[in-house]
């Protein structure tokens, strides 16, 4: 399966859900939509999905970010947008599945991104504060995402990110 098939249908079975029964942007006033002190923000698109945002939406840019794997983007966003138009990233927050490696092994995780610990009151209550769906429907989607080699990659090198992230706290 191609990268830009595997993030549509991730999209798909994520569009309707989101981490709470209810809309969890009314508990913290949509804080990981807001851009930072210096007007930073933005999510990191997954192999292919840069696809999907050839023609950008007004309020949106592309930017290079290389710190997870070169030649990745990151879309940088004013902070409102439609919900269809929304990055994989931003569906899958404040969760995100990750790959990691045991003994030679390869297992597919879905846990709390540690970046969303500083924008989002969810992420303290962890996995288990999420709602079930949500939390079933990114561990479907981090399945669909595996089946292609270069998502597959990427997760596992934002797994070693998130590692550094630790180490560095």
């Amino acid at each position: 399966m191609d990268a830009l098939s595997c993030v549509l249908s991730a999209r798909e079975i994520l569009k309707n859900i989101t981490p709470l029964k209810t809309d969890c942007g009314k508990y913290c006033g949509a804080a990981c939509c807001d851009c930072d002190e210096d007007g930073q923000g933005g999510m990191v698109l997954f192999p292919g999905e840069e696809k999907l945002y050839e023609a950008l939406p007004e309020g949106m840019e592309l930017s290079p970010y290389d710190a997870i794997l070169p030649g990745m983007k990151l879309l940088v966003c004013d902070g409102v947008c439609s919900r269809d138009e929304r990055p994989l990233s931003c569906m899958l927050f404040p969760l995100t599945p990750v790959v990691t490696e045991t003994e030679g092994k390869d297992a597919l995780k879905v846990i709390v991104d540690p970046r969303a610990f500083s924008v989002c009151p969810l992420s303290e209550s962890g996995v288990r504060g999420m709602d079930a769906e949500f939390v079933r429907a990114v561990r479907e989607a981090g399945k669909v995402l595996c089946k292609n080699p270069q998502i597959r990659a990427y997760l596992k090198a934002l797994n070693v990110y998130f590692e550094r992230l630790r180490s560095w706290s």
